[in-house]
């Protein structure tokens, strides 16, 4: 079986297993929170482990254009890279202006309140938990998908109806489970495609029957590397994603990095640590392909390399 290849076979198997990798959630800057690589380390490292794409993600500004002058910078870079906007205060919130302009700009992903959003701010508040945020930063105005009487707000409905337009990736961001139903039920009834669940059981308190829910309504699990990884940002026990690959499905789930923190590896390395733990776990090489890279390949409607 895999998990019994070691030594150099091992390490073989596992960079085979990296070419072609998607990663739609990496955190390079520049950033005003500290990163330990930008763009330009992040684009450079992906291509040399043979990544087809990377989407970087900041919580406060469209990355988009950072993405296109480095791949005209790099055209023979292995690896392209994208980005999108997270519809946080700065940009607004959930506000359809700016998404219209990230996507007529070539944005791939729309994400929903991360930082804003009144479930991360509630969550943090009663566990009494920090989240690496900018020292001095301006109060978080809460933001939901909800209006007073608990529909989605009109706001929201037109920054759906832009992304199925675009055929881009609607991300949840750091909404509830409760919001992320709704949201993703109008989302498919308004032709959204692509819908993509962040880190489901960190901030967003899905319960198996709520994965199993969102899966049913289109959605994809993705699961952050370095909540599974050792390091300061583990949550969880690697041996708890066997669990969650079941609940969704291996056609449903996918890895992000969710990395560029400080004091953790840098992205790809964090690939290399997930894939020998997924092997480790008795997880198939063609199992862990499918859901670090086909299935961020077809989110991002690329050919699968």
């Amino acid at each position: 079986m895999d998990h019994a290849v070691t030594g150099s076979a091992r390490e073989q198997l596992i960079s085979g297993l990296l070419v072609g990798a998607v990663d739609l959630h990496c955190h390079s800057g520049p950033a005003v929170m500290p990163r330990i690589l930008d763009h330009h380390d992040q684009l450079i490292d992906a291509a040399a482990a043979g990544f087809q794409a990377v989407v970087t993600k900041d919580h406060y500004y469209l990355g988009t254009p950072h993405a296109i002058i480095l791949n005209k910078l790099f055209p023979d870079a292995a690896t392209h890279m994208f980005s999108g906007i997270a519809l946080n205060n700065a940009a607004g919130g959930i506000n359809p202006h700016a998404v219209d302009h990230a996507l007529k700009l070539g944005a791939k992903i729309v994400w929903m309140p991360t930082l804003s959003a009144a479930n991360h701010i509630e969550k943090l508040a009663s566990e009494a938990k920090t989240f690496p945020t900018v020292s001095g930063s301006l109060k978080p105005v809460p933001l939901s998908v909800f209006d007073a009487n608990g529909r989605l707000t009109d706001d929201t409905l037109r920054v759906l109806d832009l992304i199925a337009s675009a055929d881009a990736i609607l991300a949840g961001g750091h909404l509830s489970a409760h919001e992320l139903i709704a949201l993703f039920a109008e989302g498919g009834r308004r032709g959204v495609r692509h819908m993509l669940v962040n880190h489901p059981t960190y901030l967003i308190g899905c319960t198996d029957d709520d994965i199993r829910t969102l899966v049913e309504l289109g959605g994809k699990m993705e699961h952050s590397i370095c909540q599974f990884i050792p390091g300061r940002a583990q949550k969880f026990p690697p041996e708890m994603l066997v669990h969650l690959i079941a609940v969704a499905g291996v056609q449903n789930t996918l890895f992000g990095s969710d990395l560029g923190l400080e004091g953790l590896p840098r992205p790809v390395e964090g690939y290399r640590i997930i894939v020998d733990i997924l092997l480790d776990l008795g997880i198939s090489a063609s199992d862990i392909s499918i859901m670090i890279s086909l299935n961020g390949s077809s989110l991002l409607n690329l050919r699968a390399a």
